[in-house]
């Protein structure tokens, strides 16, 4: 059984470090628990204390990239509620979904990095329940609600539409050869510029930014306790 973020023992948190370190330097190919074990300092049967699988360490460590990054969001937005605006969150989530390797690589299915646990049933679950794009579809009706989006068109395609606009902005910053030709100083601000362009201007009331904050942080709440619970199992 894997421990959980908040109570993870001294050996615990070596194996992990020793697994990121090795994963993100060599990929997953073809790693042992014994080289994780040799590389935190334990005993191999140790591993085993905390994890049953080499699989169950290696998506728990995946689970801890989306931890962090969920913890950063609910820090961010704590101290600047106005970080909740569609055209803030959406290049800061995208830029969050780089700086976590393990989030990045599952978006883009990076096997040479995961190898076969990109297609696994639990890494899928991570990326389907607390990837960049779930948050999405729980914000969108938030922003609609809010006055931060245009309501004169059908959900489904909206969401559809600003699901491909995410999507296609994430392949261009984790594929990096993707738009090699054509560069900006600013990607920050070209990303506000075409959410703001595709959800319209953003006319919030009084108490409006503070309300979608606030929705956004009891949804990362109720996610961060289900991630938990996933990578406690």
């Amino acid at each position: 059984m894997a421990v959980l973020a908040e109570q993870e023992s001294g050996s615990a948190a070596r194996i992990l470090g020793a697994a990121r370190e090795l994963v993100l330097k060599r990929g997953v190919k073809g790693l042992t628990v014994a080289e994780i074990a040799d590389r935190a300092h334990v005993a191999k049967g140790t591993i085993y204390l905390h994890w049953s699988t080499r699989e169950d360490l290696l998506v728990g460590l995946f689970g801890r990239d989306f931890l962090a990054s969920h913890d950063e969001f609910a820090e961010l937005l704590t101290a600047d509620p106005d970080a909740a605006r569609p055209s803030r969150l959406l290049p800061l989530l995208l830029q969050s979904t780089v700086d976590h390797p393990f989030i990045s690589a599952l978006q883009s299915e990076d096997e040479d990095l995961l190898g076969v646990l990109t297609q696994h049933p639990r890494s899928a679950k991570l990326l389907e329940n607390l990837g960049p794009a779930a948050l999405l579809r729980v914000a969108l009706p938030v922003w609609r609600r809010h006055n931060l989006a245009r309501t004169d068109w059908e959900f489904d395609e909206q969401a559809y539409a600003l699901q491909a606009l995410l999507l296609g902005f994430l392949a261009t910053a984790v594929e990096r050869r993707a738009l090699a030709i054509i560069a900006v100083d600013e990607p920050a601000r070209v990303i506000a510029a075409a959410v703001t362009a595709l959800l319209g201007p953003e006319d919030p009331g009084p108490g409006d930014i503070r309300a979608t904050a606030d929705a956004a942080l009891a949804d990362l709440a109720t996610r961060r306790a289900a991630l938990l619970e996933s990578i406690g199992n």
